[in-house]
């Protein structure tokens, strides 16, 4: 049986990744703490919070990462068609806390139409990352449509490197407008998509090493990225 360190007891200092489980992929470590500064902390060193209600705060750095370069984002033939209609106003921080409410929210299964539960993203969630997006550190990426949210993007910027969370989109191709967008106009150096789905590998996420995005990690902390 493979255990990990409760955090309470090493006064919140992480373990290195290195020692992060092999099964499951990147358990690390746990705490009952989650704090704004405990979750910048994480980040800085690759690591990120990830467990559903009612377990401990279990915090992850897989290997490999899943990442996606800006510059090679993947613009299929259909959302060609998508980006020329221009269907959407983008927007950014006008709505952070609502794209989180979405992004937890039930989602209808493409396969079977009925509502799934929802996702990962807790009460205690909410609030740190809420009071993150209040000193500049958390930041949305929203498309509006009939001037309401139907799709979007959250994260964490820390240097010039986007630490994405989770996204939405309530209308065909709205969260990878959102992508796109922040692929091409707000340009970050590298988007932390942290696991790979089949959806990310197709707008162009890849897989690297962990110790190399670590590495990316440290070298990009203190450059600058503006996000309007």
């Amino acid at each position: 049986m493979s255990y990990i360190p409760w955090l309470e007891n090493t006064n919140f200092t992480f373990p290195d990744v290195s020692t992060a489980l092999a099964e499951p992929d990147g358990l690390l470590a746990a705490s009952e703490s989650l704090t704004p500064e405990l979750v910048v902390k994480a980040y800085k060193q690759g690591i990120f919070p990830w467990y559903s209600e009612g377990q401990p705060v279990l915090w992850w750095s897989p290997n490999p990462r899943c990442v996606l370069y800006p510059e090679k984002f993947h613009v299929s033939r259909s959302f060609r068609r998508t980006l020329n209609n221009n269907p959407f106003e983008v927007r950014t921080n006008t709505a952070f806390r609502e794209v989180m409410l979405a992004c937890a929210a039930p989602r209808v299964s493409p396969k079977t139409g009925v509502a799934e539960a929802g996702t990962w993203i807790t009460d205690a969630m909410l609030h740190v990352y809420c009071r993150l997006h209040e000193t500049g550190i958390a930041h949305s990426v929203e498309c509006w449509a009939d001037n309401k949210l139907v799709g979007g993007i959250y994260g964490l910027v820390l240097g010039d490197i986007f630490f994405g969370e989770s996204m939405f989109s309530n209308r065909k191709d709205a969260s990878k407008f959102a992508m796109y967008y922040l692929c091409t106009k707000i340009k970050p150096y590298l988007i932390d998509a942290q696991v790979c789905s089949e959806h990310l590998l197709t707008l162009g996420a890849e897989k690297i090493d962990r110790s190399v995005f670590i590495d990316l990690v440290k070298l990009h902390l203190n450059n600058s990225l503006k996000i309007w």
